[in-house]
């Protein structure tokens, strides 16, 4: 994604090329002031608001959505989150835990001048997460599966003018998780019996339910991102749905993918590739042969050694809420580090 210029990085600009580094979103941990504090210590150049799941269901990555519906009341039952005919008790603590996340955002960004990321679950990994009234997933119905992205789409447009008002400098990036659009698309989601599977949705639906999910974000003076964890990300889909650039976990591409992966990038898609592990290895890597994995990968998919550099994010593989405390720190700063390493090259590569 290239950003314009009162975007660009302020931490660690190289003359003509710099490559930013940013966490997937959540956190360890329940105090939401000491994770926002470490992100934006960390990650100056590209920081994001932290989700903290550990501090219950409504604070999680399809909570914090749930909270952010336009027009639909939730709450949340045994088997997970429902739509209701209002809110719910839980709905309105997503939506004041939130209040809560972005007064700390707020309080610590003060003066920002940059890029601000922002994290909510997309269309599709709602609707097979999300019950029905009368229950089973909302993946289940056509029209419920339109009503919730629309309302979704709403909600986030909101979102982005909230933080856009309460960080008038932040040039703001939202990206938008959908760990289970793989699943969608190849009839994997179970119904809620278990005992059966959804039927898959179209190429074309899914396209259009994301897209509105994207269109949104820009139309509100945002950037849309998608991230998909999975090994088989639909690519030409998130593509071609609107997205301006994609998280991946680079260790989990197949190289059958990477023709359709060169294909986004020649089109103007950027690559943030995720390739800080997620949970402590036996043995830490160092930022410089992470910066190899990520020259690897741009060879593998046919691009030079400075080709990308202005278009990388550098992430972790993918969130960060189930490691220990001490490895998310040391994990923010590696990714952070290794961006520096991939921009000092840049700078000796390029004439």
């Amino acid at each position: 994604m290239t950003l314009r210029r009162s975007e660009q990085p302020q931490g660690h600009e190289l003359g003509r090329v710099a490559v930013r580094a940013t966490g997937v979103g959540s956190l360890p941990g329940e105090n939401v002031r000491a994770a926002v504090r470490l992100v934006v210590d960390e990650l100056p150049d590209l920081p994001h608001l932290p989700e903290l799941a550990t501090r219950g269901a409504p604070a999680g990555m399809v909570g914090r959505a749930v909270g952010l519906l336009a027009g639909l009341g939730a709450d949340l039952q045994p088997a997970g989150w429902r739509l209701t005919d209002a809110p719910g008790i839980d709905q309105r603590r997503a939506r004041s835990q939130l209040t809560e996340d972005l007064d700390a955002l707020e309080e610590h960004t003060q003066g920002h001048l940059g890029p601000l990321k922002l994290q909510v679950a997309g269309p599709w990994t709602l609707a097979a997460a999300v019950e029905r009234p009368r229950g089973d997933r909302v993946l289940a119905d056509h029209g419920a599966r339109r009503d919730l992205a629309q309302c979704l789409a709403e909600g986030v447009a909101a979102h982005v003018a909230d933080v856009a008002r309460r960080v008038p400098g932040a040039g703001i990036v939202v990206q938008v998780d959908e760990p289970s659009l793989p699943a969608v698309l190849a009839a994997r989601v179970p119904t809620a019996s278990g005992f059966g599977r959804h039927r898959s949705v179209t190429a074309a639906e899914a396209s259009s339910g994301l897209g509105w999910v994207l269109s949104a974000i820009e139309t509100a003076g945002a950037r849309p991102v998608v991230h998909c964890c999975a090994a088989d990300v639909p690519v030409p889909l998130i593509a071609g749905a609107g997205a301006e650039a994609l998280l991946v976990d680079a260790g989990l591409l197949p190289t059958d993918s990477y023709g359709d992966l060169a294909a986004a990038i020649d089109g103007g898609l950027d690559l943030w590739p995720g390739v800080v592990p997620t949970s402590e290895p036996s043995r830490r890597p160092a930022a410089e042969q992470l910066a190899e994995s990520v020259h690897r990968l741009w060879s593998a998919l046919g691009y030079g050694p400075s080709d990308l550099i202005d278009r990388t994010v550098v992430t972790p593989a993918c969130g960060l809420g189930a490691a220990a405390f001490g490895w998310a720190r040391q994990a923010l700063v590696l990714a952070r580090d290794t961006a520096r390493q991939l921009s000092v090259e840049g700078e000796t590569v390029r004439p």
